[in-house]
């Protein structure tokens, strides 16, 4: 079976700035990506492409992720090591988490392993070390569902309303308890400086609209909501005022959905990076923008890796 990760042969050029210091926290594994054209793999996870697309865009990138003493975890060592993204591994007894996806008009439909259904974080010295390093902290696709391991996460982190930025990335085949994860995520929501929803986790936690989430987690307390929906393009939502980025339109065919809600992730926590969580519409805007272009040429391409295009680069109108 073909391996299609080409890290050696991607490399993106990215304006000199301070580079900040963050810490991903959630998953790693092997996607396998079966097609009527055969079957192929790449190394994935939410919160790994996300630590990646960090350290392409020119910050300094951890993950912190369950990895399996295989040949399958040696394998994101290496891809980790070629993208300069440092890794603090927590133990993978049942080994390496896997994928099996298929494609329908290019959007992913999965089956995890039992690694992946059983995942978790050890909150050890090492974890807790590069947490407290971190000029901001990711979470994506960790197990809110787990009590314990939530109650963990939340001792970890010191100052989350300052510097954390969490996705819940809820998978059908990884939920064993949908009314914890849903309480638990509302719960670090409310402590958070951002928040990612997209329509899908609407769906498969609540069974209702993206505006209906929204409306809960700023109820909650949650200071600011990233609303992604697909072709409906991202919506912030921020003292009551949402802003709204539609799709960017590029050259070429849209090949894989599977990297754009991480993409569009990256874009952002580099965006409050550099500049700080914007405060003003017209920055909200641009930042959306911006992220809404990384997005657009990460899914004209096979697979999840962070992506740029320069043909859309100029800040958008944006009525004042």
């Amino acid at each position: 079976m073909p391996h299609a990760d080409a890290a050696a042969s991607t490399r993106l050029h990215v304006p000199e700035s301070p580079s900040a210091r963050i810490t991903v926290i959630g998953d790693a594994l092997i996607d396998e990506l079966r097609d009527p054209h055969g079957s192929r793999e790449f190394v994935g996870g939410a919160a790994l492409n996300v630590a990646v697309g960090l350290s392409l865009l020119g910050e300094q990138a951890t993950l912190v992720a369950m990895v399996g003493d295989d040949e399958s975890g040696d394998r994101i060592r290496a891809y980790l090591r070629d993208y300069r993204v440092a890794l603090v591994e927590s133990p993978a007894p049942l080994g390496t988490s896997r994928a099996v996806s298929d494609r329908t008009e290019g959007e992913p439909r999965y089956e995890f392993n039992e690694a992946a259904r059983r995942r978790g974080i050890r909150f050890d010295p090492s974890v807790r070390a590069s947490i407290d390093e971190a000029d901001l902290v990711v979470v994506s696709c960790f197990p809110f569902d787990d009590d314990a391991q939530y109650a963990e996460l939340v001792a970890a982190i010191s100052d989350p309303g300052r510097r954390v930025i969490v996705d819940g990335n809820p998978r059908a085949g990884m939920l064993a308890d949908r009314e914890r994860f849903l309480a638990n995520f509302e719960d670090f929501a409310s402590r958070s400086l951002l928040v990612k929803v997209g329509d899908e986790d609407a769906e498969l936690l609540l069974g209702a609209s993206l505006d209906g989430f929204v409306e809960r987690l700023l109820a909650v307390g949650a200071t600011a909501v990233l609303a992604t929906a697909g072709r409906d393009g991202a919506t912030l939502h921020h003292d009551g005022t949402p802003v709204h980025a539609r799709i960017v339109p590029l050259p070429g065919p849209v090949i894989d959905t599977m990297g754009a809600g991480d993409a569009t992730l990256a874009a952002m926590v580099r965006r409050v990076a550099v500049d700080g969580l914007p405060s003003a519409n017209k920055a909200w805007a641009h930042a959306l923008h911006e992220a809404m272009v990384i997005a657009a040429a990460t899914v004209r391409h096979e697979g999840a890796l962070l992506r740029m295009s320069h043909a859309h680069d100029a800040e958008p109108a944006f009525p004042s």
